[in-house]
Protein backbone atom coordinates (compact mmCIF):
# COMPACT_ATOMS: atom_id res chain seq x y z
CA UNK A 1 0.00 0.00 0.00
CA UNK A 2 2.76 2.19 1.29
CA UNK A 3 4.67 1.57 -2.30
CA UNK A 4 1.34 2.40 -4.63
CA UNK A 5 1.07 5.87 -2.47
CA UNK A 6 4.85 6.60 -3.21
CA UNK A 7 4.33 5.65 -6.64
CA UNK A 8 1.56 7.91 -7.14
CA UNK A 9 3.24 10.84 -5.45
CA UNK A 10 6.15 10.08 -7.94
CA UNK A 11 4.34 10.13 -11.16
CA UNK A 12 2.04 13.38 -10.42
CA UNK A 13 5.40 15.03 -9.09
CA UNK A 14 7.20 13.82 -12.38
CA UNK A 15 3.97 15.07 -14.59
CA UNK A 16 4.43 18.36 -12.48
CA UNK A 17 7.69 18.97 -13.32
CA UNK A 18 7.19 18.14 -17.34
CA UNK A 19 4.26 20.35 -17.25
CA UNK A 20 6.17 23.17 -15.69
CA UNK A 21 9.30 22.23 -18.39
CA UNK A 22 6.30 22.26 -21.11
CA UNK A 23 5.09 25.76 -20.30
CA UNK A 24 8.56 26.83 -19.60
CA UNK A 25 9.34 25.66 -23.28
CA UNK A 26 6.24 27.43 -24.80
CA UNK A 27 6.79 31.07 -23.21
CA UNK A 28 10.88 30.62 -24.18
CA UNK A 29 9.86 29.46 -27.50
CA UNK A 30 7.59 32.51 -27.82
CA UNK A 31 9.83 35.00 -26.98
CA UNK A 32 12.48 33.47 -29.04
CA UNK A 33 9.98 33.76 -32.57
CA UNK A 34 8.29 36.92 -31.19
CA UNK A 35 11.71 39.03 -30.24
CA UNK A 36 12.54 42.46 -32.07
CA UNK A 37 14.93 44.71 -31.30
CA UNK A 38 13.22 48.07 -29.95
CA UNK A 39 14.37 50.87 -32.76
CA UNK A 40 13.58 54.14 -32.72
CA UNK A 41 12.80 55.69 -35.83
CA UNK A 42 9.80 58.35 -36.78
CA UNK A 43 9.62 61.85 -38.59
CA UNK A 44 8.75 65.24 -38.63
CA UNK A 45 8.06 68.47 -40.44
CA UNK A 46 9.43 72.05 -40.31
CA UNK A 47 10.50 74.81 -42.33
CA UNK A 48 12.42 77.90 -41.45
CA UNK A 49 11.23 81.60 -42.54
CA UNK A 50 13.98 84.56 -42.29
CA UNK A 51 12.94 88.02 -43.56
CA UNK A 52 9.57 86.34 -45.67
CA UNK A 53 11.67 83.55 -47.54
CA UNK A 54 11.90 80.12 -47.11
CA UNK A 55 14.96 78.52 -46.72
CA UNK A 56 15.40 76.00 -48.67
CA UNK A 57 18.65 74.27 -47.46
CA UNK A 58 20.55 73.74 -50.73
CA UNK A 59 23.49 71.72 -50.43
CA UNK A 60 24.56 67.92 -49.50
CA UNK A 61 25.94 69.54 -46.63
CA UNK A 62 22.33 69.42 -44.79
CA UNK A 63 21.61 66.07 -45.67
CA UNK A 64 22.79 62.60 -44.35
CA UNK A 65 24.02 59.69 -46.60
CA UNK A 66 21.65 56.78 -46.45
CA UNK A 67 24.41 54.60 -46.51
CA UNK A 68 25.65 56.24 -43.10
CA UNK A 69 22.64 55.87 -41.34
CA UNK A 70 22.46 53.03 -38.51
CA UNK A 71 19.40 50.66 -38.22
CA UNK A 72 21.20 48.37 -36.15
CA UNK A 73 20.13 47.42 -32.67
CA UNK A 74 22.95 48.42 -30.99
CA UNK A 75 22.47 52.69 -29.43
CA UNK A 76 23.06 55.23 -32.11
CA UNK A 77 26.55 56.51 -31.91
CA UNK A 78 26.74 59.36 -34.34
CA UNK A 79 24.88 62.57 -33.31
CA UNK A 80 24.02 62.87 -37.08
CA UNK A 81 22.18 59.51 -36.66
CA UNK A 82 19.84 61.22 -34.11
CA UNK A 83 18.06 63.68 -36.43
CA UNK A 84 18.65 64.56 -39.90
CA UNK A 85 17.67 64.85 -43.49
CA UNK A 86 17.61 62.49 -46.19
CA UNK A 87 18.22 62.91 -50.24
CA UNK A 88 17.37 66.66 -50.57
CA UNK A 89 13.85 66.58 -48.66
CA UNK A 90 14.22 69.92 -47.01
CA UNK A 91 10.78 69.86 -44.68
CA UNK A 92 11.41 66.00 -42.95
CA UNK A 93 13.78 65.55 -40.04
CA UNK A 94 14.15 61.71 -39.40
CA UNK A 95 14.66 60.92 -35.56
CA UNK A 96 16.67 57.87 -34.88
CA UNK A 97 16.72 58.05 -31.06
CA UNK A 98 15.21 58.36 -27.82
CA UNK A 99 14.69 62.64 -26.45
CA UNK A 100 16.26 64.26 -29.43
CA UNK A 101 15.48 67.48 -29.34
CA UNK A 102 14.84 70.55 -32.20
CA UNK A 103 18.25 72.15 -30.57
CA UNK A 104 20.07 68.94 -30.98
CA UNK A 105 18.60 68.85 -34.68
CA UNK A 106 19.40 72.04 -35.85
CA UNK A 107 22.99 71.37 -34.44
CA UNK A 108 23.13 68.52 -36.72
CA UNK A 109 23.02 70.85 -39.86
CA UNK A 110 25.31 73.11 -38.80
CA UNK A 111 23.11 75.79 -37.73
CA UNK A 112 21.71 77.40 -33.92
CA UNK A 113 18.46 78.06 -32.48
CA UNK A 114 18.18 79.58 -29.08
CA UNK A 115 14.69 81.61 -27.50
CA UNK A 116 15.50 85.19 -29.31
CA UNK A 117 18.59 83.89 -31.93
CA UNK A 118 18.55 81.86 -34.95
CA UNK A 119 21.89 81.05 -36.49
CA UNK A 120 22.32 80.12 -39.93
CA UNK A 121 25.56 78.53 -41.88
CA UNK A 122 27.01 82.35 -42.68
CA UNK A 123 25.13 84.93 -40.37
CA UNK A 124 23.28 85.17 -36.74
CA UNK A 125 19.70 86.86 -36.32
CA UNK A 126 18.91 88.36 -33.05
CA UNK A 127 15.29 88.68 -31.93
CA UNK A 128 15.22 93.12 -31.47
CA UNK A 129 13.28 95.74 -32.60
CA UNK A 130 10.73 94.94 -35.42
CA UNK A 131 12.31 91.77 -36.35
CA UNK A 132 11.71 88.75 -34.08
CA UNK A 133 11.73 84.92 -33.51
CA UNK A 134 8.54 83.20 -33.81
CA UNK A 135 7.99 79.39 -32.83
CA UNK A 136 5.10 77.56 -33.67
CA UNK A 137 4.85 74.03 -33.12
CA UNK A 138 1.47 71.64 -33.91
CA UNK A 139 -0.81 74.70 -34.60
CA UNK A 140 0.92 76.39 -31.04
CA UNK A 141 3.06 79.76 -30.08
CA UNK A 142 5.74 78.25 -28.11
CA UNK A 143 7.97 80.77 -26.68
CA UNK A 144 11.17 77.99 -26.65
CA UNK A 145 11.86 74.86 -29.33
CA UNK A 146 15.62 74.08 -28.91
CA UNK A 147 15.02 72.29 -25.62
CA UNK A 148 11.89 70.53 -26.91
CA UNK A 149 11.89 66.66 -28.20
CA UNK A 150 11.14 66.39 -31.57
CA UNK A 151 7.73 64.15 -31.76
CA UNK A 152 6.24 61.52 -34.10
CA UNK A 153 4.54 63.78 -36.90
CA UNK A 154 5.79 67.02 -35.11
CA UNK A 155 5.16 70.37 -37.40
CA UNK A 156 7.58 73.03 -36.78
CA UNK A 157 7.36 76.48 -37.99
CA UNK A 158 10.34 78.82 -37.10
CA UNK A 159 9.65 82.21 -38.85
CA UNK A 160 12.68 85.17 -38.13
CA UNK A 161 11.54 88.95 -39.22
CA UNK A 162 8.97 91.65 -39.59
CA UNK A 163 6.03 89.77 -40.70
CA UNK A 164 3.13 90.03 -39.08
CA UNK A 165 1.26 87.32 -37.48
CA UNK A 166 -1.36 86.41 -40.67
CA UNK A 167 1.61 85.93 -42.84
CA UNK A 168 3.21 84.24 -40.42
CA UNK A 169 0.39 81.66 -39.90
CA UNK A 170 0.73 81.01 -43.51
CA UNK A 171 3.77 80.06 -43.60
CA UNK A 172 2.99 77.66 -41.04
CA UNK A 173 0.20 76.35 -43.29
CA UNK A 174 2.15 75.57 -46.07
CA UNK A 175 4.40 73.30 -44.09
CA UNK A 176 4.12 69.35 -45.74
CA UNK A 177 2.41 67.06 -44.00
CA UNK A 178 4.25 64.39 -45.08
CA UNK A 179 5.68 62.95 -41.99
CA UNK A 180 3.20 60.57 -41.31
CA UNK A 181 3.74 59.29 -45.10
CA UNK A 182 7.37 58.87 -44.45
CA UNK A 183 6.34 56.70 -40.87
CA UNK A 184 4.62 54.19 -43.05
CA UNK A 185 6.84 53.93 -46.08
CA UNK A 186 10.24 52.39 -46.80
CA UNK A 187 12.51 54.72 -45.53
CA UNK A 188 15.69 55.55 -47.82
CA UNK A 189 18.00 54.13 -45.62
CA UNK A 190 15.66 51.04 -45.15
CA UNK A 191 15.14 51.24 -41.51
CA UNK A 192 11.32 53.09 -41.57
CA UNK A 193 10.10 50.46 -38.52
CA UNK A 194 11.14 47.90 -37.17
CA UNK A 195 13.69 46.48 -39.93
CA UNK A 196 16.70 45.44 -38.01
CA UNK A 197 17.77 42.05 -38.63
CA UNK A 198 18.28 39.76 -35.70
CA UNK A 199 20.30 36.52 -35.63
CA UNK A 200 19.94 33.73 -33.74
CA UNK A 201 22.31 34.41 -30.56
CA UNK A 202 20.22 37.89 -30.35
CA UNK A 203 17.55 35.69 -30.42
CA UNK A 204 18.71 33.61 -27.52
CA UNK A 205 20.65 36.40 -25.50
CA UNK A 206 16.58 38.01 -24.97
CA UNK A 207 15.65 34.74 -23.69
CA UNK A 208 16.90 35.05 -20.55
Amino acid sequence: MGTKIVSILTSKWVLTVAGILVGAGVILGIRFVTFAPETVHYHANFAVYVNGQQEQFKGMQYYEETAATSCSINPVASPLERAHMHDNINSVVHVEDHLVTWGNFFQNINWGIGDTYLKTADQVYVAADQNQLTFILNGKRVDSIANTVIGDQDKLLVSYGSDSSQVIQKQYDKIQNNAVKNDIEQDPASCSGNHAKVDTKQRLNHLF
